[in-house]
């Protein structure tokens, strides 16, 4: 009896596309410098996409362009979209994140934007072609507003950079004290350069300049940084003119992933990913691998791998990917930006995890942070 032939395997090419931007380093050596981070969170995701596609014929292949400093990422992109690549992990800044949206060999593809937090990328300038993984500016403000609301910490201080990120974030900061009660008694721009951190008396000057920072200001129940370029938050605790909490981007923040998450099978995950890496789980990480988890739950639930039917399928009420966060995430519709909860942590443990008890949405409790479908400025449907 002749043997039976067997079904032609399927093969989903996965585009990891990224550059080397210029980085801001470290400000404490306890942070180790990592060139590899997202990258390695799709790789682990694409190990797991295979171990359950094996079984039905499909293969994931994950190929990785990384580019210069110096060299043209949405050319590259250009070529591998008019090659035929349709499913990228855009490990991308704003800037670029939106150049190769825009070109006309992207209008079929999918775009898993893995990297930014901007707000307009959710708003205005949303794109039909790009899902957003993780949380937004407004989110990870609204996320740290309902902690201080639960708390009853009302009066804030807000503290922030000079860069335009800080400025968006101070802005998700506003929004935010407008949206639980809090009520910003001051606010002050804060210019640092960190230059002298690393001299012999670095630690003296920095013990000098933040009091001068904090002080003269009204009574207040937290200090709200915000300093997107990590240059100076990091200082505040213990450093403040006031004996406050420090909340915002240093001291308590609000983050995708964090090495002292160990809820929901979390400490498995990041187990995992230490053996494969050698180092511990960043958010960028957990974004890469989101993004290729996510296609992979598509093209084995779905059973679909033309980008417009998997993108109806992450838009419908039949997705949902397990991401080690007590529920399964969802996209919204009208921004396309993955719903998810938020933790909220120190620099070495979970503090707590956002939306906090109380805070009530008609649909999905995970609406309740950042911009919900009556406030949005992205008009997707209508470009769809």
């Amino acid at each position: 009896m002749p043997a039976q032939a067997q079904p032609a395997e399927t093969v989903i090419r996965v585009v990891y596309l990224g550059k080397r931007y210029v980085e801001p380093l470290p400000i404490s050596l306890v942070e180790t410098v990592a060139s590899d981070r997202g990258v390695q969170g799709a790789r682990l995701a694409i190990s797991e996409n295979n171990r359950t596609g094996t079984f039905l014929g499909i293969r994931f292949e994950l190929f990785e362009m990384i580019v210069g400093e110096d060299e043209d990422v949405v050319a590259k992109g250009r070529d591998l979209l008019a090659g035929g690549d349709r499913l990228i992990l855009a490990d991308l800044e704003p800037k670029d994140q939106l150049a190769l949206a825009d070109l006309p060999e992207a209008k079929g593809a999918l775009l898993m934007d893995l990297r930014t937090s901007d707000d307009a990328l959710r708003g205005k300038e949303c794109r039909a072609n790009v899902f957003h993984l993780l949380p937004s500016l407004a989110m990870r403000a609204d996320a740290i507003g309902q902690y201080l609301a639960w708390k009853r910490w009302k009066r804030w201080f807000l503290l922030a950079g000079t860069t335009p990120a800080d400025r968006a974030y101070a802005a998700g900061v506003k929004r935010a004290a407008a949206r639980f009660g809090g009520r910003i008694v001051a606010e002050r721009a804060y210019d640092y350069d960190p230059g002298s951190r690393r001299v012999d008396t670095g630690h003296q000057q920095i013990q000098t300049q933040m009091p001068m920072a904090t002080r003269n200001v009204a009574d207040h129940d937290v200090v709200f940084v915000a300093d997107e370029n990590g240059s100076f938050g990091d200082y505040l605790p213990y450093n403040t003119a006031e004996p406050r909490p420090v909340v915002g981007t240093a001291g308590l923040t609000a983050v995708a992933w964090h090495r002292g998450f160990e809820e929901y099978s979390a400490a498995q995950m990041q187990h995992r990913f230490e053996l494969q890496a050698k180092r511990v789980m960043t958010e960028r990480d957990y974004g890469g691998w989101l993004g290729a988890r996510i296609l992979g739950e598509v093209v084995v639930r779905a059973r679909v791998t033309e980008p417009g039917a998997m993108r109806d399928f992450l838009l419908s009420d039949k997705f949902g990917v397990a991401a080690f966060k007590g529920e399964a995430l969802t996209f919204r519709p009208w921004d396309q930006q993955l719903r998810q909860p938020i933790l909220l942590a120190g620099p070495r443990m979970l503090v707590s995890i956002s939306p906090q008890d109380g805070f009530l949405h008609p649909k999905y409790l995970t609406d309740s942070l950042g911009y919900d479908e009556p406030e949005t400025e992205c008009r997707l449907r209508r470009r769809s």
